[in-house]
């Protein structure tokens, strides 16, 4: 039953659920950085990256600091879940960023500004705050955030590959930049549509 139930996890978070294509989370990153194949698949990695790791210490603050019955302070503090959540991805972004610079320079300069924007991607607080939401064990947080991670790298990648073919098409001058990009993102928007229906198990 386990394993029926990570997999509807993963699925959903990749296919069913899609943080982009379904639940509109992070699409800053997503329009931004989708000109080019390279940089969205680089952006795509470091995202799932972040919404694993960021699944993983969130969980285990959340239960052994945050939750009275289980904190290990003895208190109350979920109030201050948003503010913590916040500051494990800001540190982890911060991680990540020193280590593009010293060992990935061109994809560091590709990413530009989008990639410190990491930190304040609604897309990894949303997956952190779901897994809370969702009730889901440490397993089941970090399959989340792993997988959704993977969905927001197929959906920048698909995206970016639309665009490099748009960018030689014929279309309105009015429709020039982020109007004829946002008419692709809803098409494929849904096309994903199309998997809301699907079942893996009777």
């Amino acid at each position: 039953m386990e394993v029926t139930k990570l997999l509807a996890i993963a699925l959903g978070a990749i296919l069913t659920n899609n943080f982009i294509f379904a639940q509109f989370l992070g699409i800053c990153p997503f329009l931004g950085v989708s000109k080019k194949s390279d940089t969205a698949i680089g952006m795509g990695i470091a995202v799932t990256f972040v919404m694993g790791i960021a699944s993983a210490v969130t969980f285990a603050i959340n239960k052994y600091f945050l939750v009275k019955e289980t904190s290990v302070l003895g208190v109350d503090l979920k109030f201050m879940q948003t503010v913590a959540f916040i500051l494990v991805i800001a540190a982890l972004v911060q991680f990540i960023e020193m280590f593009l610079k010293k060992s990935m320079p061109s994809l560091y300069t590709a990413l530009g500004i989008y990639l410190p924007l990491i930190t304040t991607n609604c897309a990894v607080l949303g997956v952190a705050l779901l897994n809370v939401q969702n009730g889901y064990n440490f397993i089941e947080s970090v399959v989340y955030g792993i997988t959704g991670g993977l969905g927001f790298l197929l959906a920048i990648y698909l995206f970016s590959t639309v665009r490099e073919r748009i960018e030689f098409s014929d279309y309105p001058k009015s429709f020039e930049g982020f109007p004829i990009a946002l008419i692709t993102s809803g098409l494929l928007a849904l096309a994903f549509m199309g998997f809301s229906g699907l079942e893996v198990w009777h």
